[in-house]
């Protein structure tokens, strides 16, 4: 065998696996701009510098694993929506772990009590 056959072969079997490899990890990489898996509606006021559509707004934009954490809104009892997120962690587990940790942090230092309870996962990807 030329050794020239298996160098003149092995240039172009690379670039299509190079182009494969690029374009396969673009696809994959980037969660940004998705909503992911929604669980519930979370309440969004349509003031853009209230902090939790500030923070779900990033959650949306983040480009890794990431999740929204809130507390359930009732407009009849609750005046105030209480979040925390996590964003570009390990995993999706990680992401929901750690924002509803952040959630529950901000009941104990605002020392607030929900009618519907606590915090849940709105979103997660």
């Amino acid at each position: 065998m030329n050794f020239s056959n298996i160098k003149g072969a092995a240039v172009p079997t690379l670039a299509g696996l190079i182009v494969m490899a690029i374009s396969g990890a673009a696809a994959a990489g980037s969660l940004a701009g998705s909503e992911g898996d929604k669980r519930f509606p979370p309440a969004i006021s349509k003031n853009p510098k209230d902090e939790c559509t500030r923070a779900y707004n990033t959650y949306v934009a983040a480009g890794g694993h990431s999740a929204y954490a809130t507390t359930f809104y009732s407009r009849v009892v609750d005046l105030y929506i209480i979040c925390g997120t996590k964003l570009n962690a390990p995993s999706q587990k990680a992401a929901e772990d750690l924002a509803l940790r952040n959630c529950q942090a901000g009941l104990t230092r605002w020392k607030v009590k929900t009618a519907s309870g606590g915090c849940a996962i709105a979103a997660s990807k």
